[in-house]
């Protein structure tokens, strides 16, 4: 892969559309263009554990963020490059739904969390965001 190449990445339970530009020998340099999953809410150490020390809130990567994420989860990517915006709305939603489907105490406090990077996202992106 090359500097200017769309891809396909993950990072911290997330999975992004992005462009490479920089390269490094273990990592690339990604600029994120889409989200196509919202990261997991919770503790990555403990997954579907509600009793955890610190039950993390994760926000998606932001529009053009730039993140160094591990060569081995980078794949290209074919295809229009859809909007951030739309894409985070509709990755929120699925994570959303998927975790009304459970009825968990880890299921409730993830959608604690999301209810709560939600209303960080409508703060940070107003309009764009409805």
């Amino acid at each position: 892969m090359t500097t200017g190449d769309i891809v396909t990445a993950f990072y911290k339970s997330g999975k992004y559309i992005g462009e490479i530009t920089a390269i490094h020998p273990e990592h690339y340099t990604v600029k994120i263009l889409a989200v196509l999953r919202h990261p997991a809410q919770g503790d990555l150490h403990h997954p579907n554990e509600a009793n955890v020390p610190f039950f993390h809130e994760r926000k998606a990567l932001a529009f053009c963020e730039q993140a160094n994420i591990p060569a081995k989860t980078v794949q290209p990517f074919r295809g229009e490059i859809p909007d951030y915006f739309e894409t985070l709305r509709d990755a929120a939603d699925k994570l959303k739904s998927k975790l009304q489907q459970k009825d968990t105490p880890f299921a409730r406090k993830s959608m604690a969390a999301l209810e709560s990077v939600q209303r960080e996202y409508e703060l940070m992106y107003g309009s764009r965001w409805k």
